[in-house]
């Protein structure tokens, strides 16, 4: 099943963007694209990163909406 999922993703546009105010601005936002959406894509833009790595910030922001994180690449992430 996340073998599919990560097919889909491929194609998915970035939808979310976390900035310099981190991933408590963007929580409700990706919340509330989970409910109509299987899934959602999220880039990290480099002033939200600092010195944390996207995968560690995709897997906080997934906790927090409890989702799933089927991928990371590059400063994006896909949420299920």
């Amino acid at each position: 099943m996340s073998e599919e999922f990560r097919k889909q993703a491929h194609e998915l546009e970035v939808t979310v963007w976390v900035g310099k105010k981190g991933v408590d601005a963007v929580v409700d936002e990706l919340s509330d694209q989970l409910e109509s959406e299987e899934l959602v894509k999220a880039k990290f833009l480099r002033s939200a990163r600092g010195t944390d790595d996207t995968e560690e910030l995709a897997a906080d922001l997934a906790d927090r909406v409890n989702a799933e994180v089927i991928d990371t690449r590059g400063h994006t992430a896909v949420f299920h």
